[in-house]
C-alpha cells in the first residue's frame, strides 16, 4: 500500500480578530496530488484560513504542519523556505500596478532565486504559454488586462518558483462565465502537470465540482465561526 505524503495537516485550528471567533476547531489532512476546496459564504474564514496555510499569520490555537513542519511558531526566517514551496493565487491577482507583466512574473525569480536573465525570460515565457498567454502580454502592464488575463497573470507568477502546492483565493471572483471556464479549465489541467496538488477557497459550486477531488469538497459555514472541515461527496454540492 502506498503510503500517503501529507501536505497540510490542521488539528483544532482557532482564529479569533480581537472578539471576532473566526475559525473555530478546524481539522483536515489535504496529501499530496490533491486538490481540497473549502467552500462558504462571505465572512465565513476562508481566507483566514488560507492565510494560516501560507504562514502569513498565525493561528490562535491549534496545530498546523505544511511541508512536514509545525509552522505555528516559526519564525519569519524560518517560513521562508516553506513559503518558497508554495504558490498563492490572490482574490484579486495583486499585481503590481507599475510593473508590466513581464516585471509582475519575473518579481519572484528575482527576490528568491539566483537565475540569470536568460533563464528567467525563459520561465516568464513558460508560465505565460502554461496560463494560455503569449509574449504579447509582456509589455502590458495590468490595468490593460481584462479581468481574465490579471486572473491568469497571477497563476503566473504564482507559477514562477516551481511550487508543490497551489494557494487559491477566490479564483473566478469577479469574473464573467466565460473566463472563469478559462480559469476553471486551466485549474484543472494543472493539476496534470505542473502543479499536482492545491487548496482553493471558493464559493463557485462549478468550480468546485470541476477540479476537487471526492474526498476533498469541505464546506466551512458561516456564521463566522467554522467548527470543522466537513468532507462530502461532490455530488451533494450543488443541494
Amino acid at each position: 500500500m502506498a503510503v500517503i505524503e501529507a501536505i497540510v495537516e490542521a488539528d483544532d485550528l482557532r482564529k479569533n480578530f480581537d472578539a471576532n471567533e473566526v475559525l473555530r476547531g478546524v481539522s483536515f489532512v489535504l496529501a499530496k496530488g490533491e486538490t481540497l476546496v473549502v467552500m462558504g459564504g462571505s465572512g465565513a474564514g476562508k481566507t483566514v484560513l488560507l492565510r494560516l496555510v501560507a504562514g502569513l499569520i498565525r493561528p490562535d490555537g491549534g496545530r498546523l504542519r505544511v511541508f512536514g513542519r509545525n509552522i505555528e511558531n516559526l519564525s519569519e526566517e524560518a517560513l521562508l523556505p516553506l513559503r518558497r514551496r508554495m504558490g498563492y493565487v490572490f482574490q484579486s491577482a495583486a499585481l503590481f500596478d507599475s510593473l508590466s507583466v513581464y516585471e509582475n512574473v519575473a518579481y519572484p525569480l528575482r527576490e528568491h532565486t539566483s537565475l540569470g536573465e536568460a533563464e528567467i525570460d525563459e520561465r516568464v515565457e513558460r508560465n505565460l504559454s502554461v496560463v494560455g498567454l503569449s509574449r504579447d502580454v509582456l509589455p502590458l502592464l495590468p490595468s490593460e488586462l481584462s479581468g481574465g488575463m490579471r486572473k491568469r497573470v497571477g497563476i503566473a507568477r504564482a507559477l514562477s518558483v516551481e511550487p508543490e502546492m497551489l494557494l487559491f483565493d477566490e479564483p473566478t471572483g469577479g469574473l464573467d462565465p466565460t473566463n472563469s471556464k478559462l480559469v476553471i479549465d486551466l485549474m484543472r489541467d494543472l493539476r496534470g502537470g505542473v502543479c499536482d496538488t492545491a487548496m482553493v477557497v471558493t464559493h463557485d459550486v462549478e468550480l468546485a465540482r470541476t477540479v476537487a477531488d471526492l474526498a476533498g469538497a469541505a464546506r466551512i459555514e458561516p456564521p463566522h465561526v467554522s467548527e470543522a472541515i466537513q468532507y462530502r461527496s461532490l455530488d451533494r454540492l450543488a443541494r
